[in-house]
């Protein structure tokens, strides 16, 4: 039975252009980091001309954003404000915030948190050194999965479910390390609980990763440190490492995980 009063239809009208609208900011979030207009409506089922004009009304509230060069769509700052809100609520991410601080007071060299997103690594809170330039460090930014220390150790300790797919996206570029380079190196970041990797995203650059464990024993985030050479080498075995690992520690066991040492 359908309501008809004619009073109650504006409020009908608004219940299902709010529906469509965190559809597309939805749709949005699953083709990250950027679609085509087409791509979207076909992902969504919907009429290209209506997902059009529900963007231009996500772009002008800061929801969505259009890139100038590609004409491509993205998910805008006002989406990734809400979303980061909605992260800051996880005690990962309340826990670990003091402690990176701590640490990138001790090393001044920026440290970050990230946690499993729908294409990746997500980078969702940073501390940064003063001396230090912004490099992969942004929050917001993706980091690849084989190919940063991060990744690696989202790589190591996610179920297999989770990775596959991006793992599988990954290995075929020419970059990619074989696969039994892969394993070699899965196999002592399981053992070690530590991962370095020396100028991959950048040249010069270098960085640390440790993983956080939560009840479980289930992976919440990885947090790195992150600095340039030669001042930061990132030995896997220096005082840096040593440090990470014990500040992973102490994270993971205010989160009900005991750190497997």
């Amino acid at each position: 039975m359908t309501d008809s009063n004619p009073a109650t239809a504006p409020r009908r009208q608004k219940v299902q252009a709010a529906e469509v609208g965190t559809d597309i900011l939805t749709g949005l979030a699953e083709l990250a980091p950027a679609t085509s207009l087409s791509r979207l409506a076909e992902h969504l089922g919907m009429p290209a001309s209506k997902v059009h004009r529900y963007l231009q009304a996500l772009i002008a509230s800061g929801f969505a954003e259009q890139d100038a060069q590609t004409n491509y769509y993205g998910l805008g700052p006002a989406a990734l404000f809400v979303g980061l809100a909605a992260l800051g609520r996880l005690d990962v991410v309340k826990l670990a915030t003091p402690y990176l601080a701590q640490l990138r007071d001790e090393l001044n060299e920026t440290c970050f948190l990230a946690v499993w997103g729908n294409r990746g690594p997500a980078v969702v809170h940073v501390e940064q050194a003063i001396r230090a330039v912004t490099l992969v460090t942004q929050v917001g930014s993706v980091l690849p999965l084989l190919n940063s220390s991060t990744g690696l150790v989202c790589n190591a300790f996610l179920p297999d479910a989770e990775t596959a797919a991006l793992r599988e996206e990954e290995l075929r570029l020419p970059a990619a390390p074989s696969p039994a380079a892969l394993a070699a190196t899965m196999s002592e970041l399981q053992r070690n609980h530590i991962q370095a990797v020396h100028g991959s995203l950048m040249a010069g650059v270098n960085a640390l990763s440790a993983p956080l464990f939560a009840g479980g024993q289930r992976l919440a985030g990885v947090i790195t440190v992150v600095g340039a050479a030669p001042g930061f080498m990132a030995e896997s075995d220096g005082e840096a490492a040593r440090r990470l690992l014990e500040v992973a520690e102490a994270i993971s066991t205010r989160m009900g995980a005991q750190f497997p040492r």
